[in-house]
């Protein structure tokens, strides 16, 4: 295959920067008018027949036999004996990886917490784990096993009741991988279904799907739109937009490296996004030339070819402080810092969804087994979103225990609030508990 890559060249220093780079970034998820209705009509007939409408459209979207709801569902001897079909080998990484996943994760726990006031007013924080989340898996194609494992392992860890998965199997192709995963991962049931009649089954739940309190996990166009309706009857992770790495390199690190770190995020689709950010030209032509000698022995030559021509760029810094400016301007979602002391910039770094620091630590071992989560805000919302994790499987109750002392103190107070809001009602409740002198004594 001939590939010809014609990568964007930037220089920060040009008048136009500011408007190149904006353009560059620009991003728009958002579904046409055919995809929203048609969504809507999937969720709509989901939500009136059930198990009926499953059925119904995984014989039609994915061309999959199936005569009931039976024939969509997954047991936990079946996941077992998905571990017996794959390699020792794959077997043996993927329950590597889980630990490690796991290990990180069990950090992430927040335990509820209180505190008493000196006139024994108790406040506090309550933290419980959802009863139930849905873990949305791709299918076909897009099998990620590393996915099941990012998503189920931080729900388990928060102590989530029930783990329910959904997975399309096009013409039914099931990946022994993925339900290897899901296998060590702990999920609890797997439903073969997948589009946006799986995410409606699980938000709404069906005679056989369980309604879920929260869907996480990727998907196509479908997917995500469903994901936005269904928001506010469960909770999701995000709309997460597509694949993005940015590199910082001080012009020290070997080039074909640098390349192929460039080429790891192009793989994924034509729609993702590779950027070099480094102070030194030559070595800008460097890595351009490796991208021209690489690009040819790519399995997925002609969709990073793509990606790299249509949203990639190499880009001109004055030096490394401006690097890491422009690193904060674009905030994505993965941040490499291939420079001699990572450590020295760190605290510069503000908005990033992971940062992976040193000329060794590729993102690639982020995606699979170093042990943070790689399911990353994209499209620079890394300036307000964090990383999935085990927060994203909990839930926080106030707690307030007024004493008799502390109601009396706390209502005068809320009552001249309460008052200066014209909300009597509320100040006459809080007036009630406060302590006149003779009860007092």
């Amino acid at each position: 295959m001939t590939v010809s890559t014609a990568i964007a060249r930037l220089n920060a220093a040009d008048p136009d920067f500011a408007l190149r780079l904006d353009h560059l970034l620009s991003w728009e998820s958002v579904s046409d008018d055919a995809v929203n209705q048609r969504v809507l009509d999937i969720i709509k007939a989901v939500r009136e027949r059930g198990d009926a409408a499953l059925v119904e459209f995984t014989q039609r979207f994915d061309g999959v036999q199936a005569s009931s709801i039976e024939d969509l569902i997954l047991n936990r001897e079946r996941l077992e004996l998905a571990l017996t079909r794959i390699t020792p080998a794959q077997r043996e990484a993927l329950e590597k990886a889980a630990d490690r996943v796991r290990s990180y994760h069990e950090r992430q726990k927040q335990d509820s917490w209180q505190y008493t006031e000196a006139d024994g007013t108790v406040l506090g924080q309550k933290v419980t784990p959802l009863d139930r989340a849905g873990l949305y898996v791709p299918g076909g194609k897009a099998s990620y096993p590393s996915s099941v494992l990012m998503n189920a392992i931080p729900a388990k860890v928060a102590g989530v009741g029930e783990v329910v998965m959904v997975v399309p199997t096009p013409r039914g192709e099931l990946n022994e991988l993925v339900l290897a995963a899901a296998c060590i991962a702990g999920v609890d049931r797997v439903f073969t279904v997948g589009g946006a009649q799986a995410v409606a089954a699980l938000a709404y739940g069906t005679e056989s799907v369980p309604q879920v309190d929260k869907i996480v996990g990727p998907g196509n166009i479908y997917v995500a739109t469903a994901k936005r309706h269904v928001f506010g009857q469960v909770g999701i992770d995000m709309i997460a937009g597509p694949s993005e790495i940015l590199v910082v390199c001080d012009g020290q690190t070997d080039p074909d490296w640098i390349a192929m770190d460039l080429f790891s995020q192009a793989e994924h689709d034509e729609d993702a996004q590779a950027i070099l950010v480094s102070p030194d030209a030559e070595f800008l032509d460097r890595v351009a030339a490796s991208i021209d000698k690489l690009m040819p022995t790519m399995e997925r030559a002609e969709i990073i070819e793509k990606s790299i021509n249509g949203r990639g760029a190499l880009i001109q810094v004055r030096d490394m402080q401006q690097a890491i400016e422009v690193a904060n301007r674009i905030a994505p979602e993965h941040l490499e810092l291939s420079v001699a002391d990572p450590q020295a910039w760190l605290p510069q770094i503000r908005h990033a969804g992971a940062i992976f620091m040193g000329r060794h630590t590729s993102e690639a071992l982020g995606d699979y087994c170093a042990g943070p989560n790689h399911v990353l805000p994209t499209s620079g919302t890394a300036r307000f979103s964090s990383p999935l994790g085990v927060y994203d499987f909990q839930k926080r109750s106030s707690i307030i225990f007024c004493s008799e002392q502390g109601a009396s103190e706390l209502g005068h107070t809320a009552s001249v609030l309460a008052r200066g809001e014209s909300l009597t009602a509320h100040a006459r409740s809080a007036e009630y508990r406060i302590l006149t002198e003779t009860k007092g004594n």
